[in-house]
């Protein structure tokens, strides 16, 4: 399988770094930065190098104010049972036929953690797309993290309101949990190593099992102790629970407005 990726930004070089121990795919890339890659991906700084080549898959991440200037070009590359794969946030599937012209195309969505191969991707696909195509796209999706299939171009926006923008809620509640650490006399640096590794090892745990959240945190939760004492202002009118809810649909607004 040949695959084209035009545009090798931050995100872009770290997904060919997950996807290259794949010996079966051959990678070529169009970049005029002409950016490092993983050993074994041609990189390309202009189409016109590319000779005749077509490809089965080509991936577009360059940024979505760039799409309607870059792409056009490339549809001619595409094999005839190719599809093309775009990055692009909120970039929709109607604005890319527009571009591409009438091929298949699936969108997809990782997050900043997919840079460690820790990623939430959601990924959806036009109705012309072959179950060669979607077999494809979760293979290399999830070899960055994990990924979802959602049911509509909605509910991938719904995703970038929980994933997409989620690890930035999860950093400010590092933050958060930092300055309250350091109020009780950590110092920065004991604060945030206390603080992130714990956040590292309850995600792990809950990860690594079936059961409810509510389970795994009534087990560490005393009645009348110390987690009780914090979960009572942490939970206090439902707080927590009122303003996560305020966050992601502040989120899931603003990506309808970015459309």
């Amino acid at each position: 399988m040949d695959i084209l990726m035009v545009g090798c930004g931050r995100m872009g070089g770290a997904m060919l770094g997950c996807w290259s121990a794949r010996k079966d795919i051959r990678f070529t890339v169009i970049d005029p930065a002409g950016p490092a890659a993983p050993e074994g991906v041609r990189v390309l700084k202009a189409p016109s190098a590319l000779g005749s080549d077509q490809f089965d898959m080509i991936i577009i991440a360059v940024k979505p104010q760039m799409i309607e200037d870059v792409m056009p070009g490339y549809t001619a590359r595409l094999k005839d049972d190719g599809c093309m794969v775009s990055i692009a946030a909120g970039f929709s599937l109607e604005s890319l036929k527009r571009v591409l012209g009438n091929v298949p195309v699936i969108r997809v969505m990782p997050n900043l953690p997919a840079l460690i191969g820790k990623g939430a991707t959601g990924i959806y696909a036009s109705d012309d797309c072959s179950s060669a195509h979607k077999e494809t796209a979760s293979d290399l999706m999830g070899r960055i993290g994990k990924a979802v299939w959602v049911r509509s171009e909605d509910e991938l926006d719904r995703l970038t309101a929980v994933s997409g923008s989620g690890p930035g809620y999860v950093f400010q509640f590092i933050e958060s949990f930092m300055e309250g650490a350091k109020e009780l006399g950590f110092s920065d640096q004991d604060a945030r190593t206390l603080v992130i590794q714990t956040m590292v090892g309850a995600t792990e745990m809950a990860a690594n099992t079936d059961a409810p959240i509510s389970e795994l945190r009534t087990s560490v939760t005393s009645k009348g102790g110390t987690t009780q004492a914090g979960l009572d202002q942490l939970r206090q009118d439902h707080m927590l629970d009122l303003l996560m809810k305020s966050t992601t649909k502040a989120a899931y607004e603003r990506a309808l407005e970015l459309k």
